[in-house]
């Protein structure tokens, strides 16, 4: 079984979940546009601002946004109305993001396997040179 596989699955955020029920763009991985925080709480006051802060990070940092970001020329309101653009630092901050993610976890899977091969090599030493 791989590390991926054993991570614990991270209990899901309410908010997100209202947000991507509610709007458009929010189950379609739109980009959103600026200051769109303050359109959610216009239309659901219920929402407490720290809870929406959370909600949105998680949103805007997930690999799927940000593959999304990385390739929009367009930003969108909760309606899915374009409403402004995405300037090209934030396409190429989204790439520099995305690169530095994958390259994190080759690196974790590189060093995984290793230390699987150095274990597996421990364990043939250990029974060749088992008493018997």
């Amino acid at each position: 079984m791989n590390k991926r596989e054993q991570k614990p699955v991270r209990p899901r955020n309410v908010v997100l979940d209202t947000l991507t029920e509610a709007f458009l763009p929010f189950r379609d991985c739109q980009p959103l546009a600026i200051g769109v925080h303050k359109a959610i709480l216009d239309r659901l006051p219920e929402i407490d601002p720290a809870h929406l802060r959370t909600a949105l990070r998680i949103h805007t940092a997930s690999t799927r946004y940000l593959k999304a970001l990385s390739q929009a020329e367009t930003r969108f309101d909760l309606d899915g109305t374009a409403t402004g653009e995405v300037a090209a630092e934030q396409r190429q901050r989204a790439l520099d993001t995305l690169r530095e993610r994958f390259k994190k976890r080759a690196d974790q899977d590189k060093a995984e396997q290793l230390a699987k091969q150095r274990q597996e090599k421990l364990n043939a030493l250990v029974e060749k040179f088992k008493p018997r």
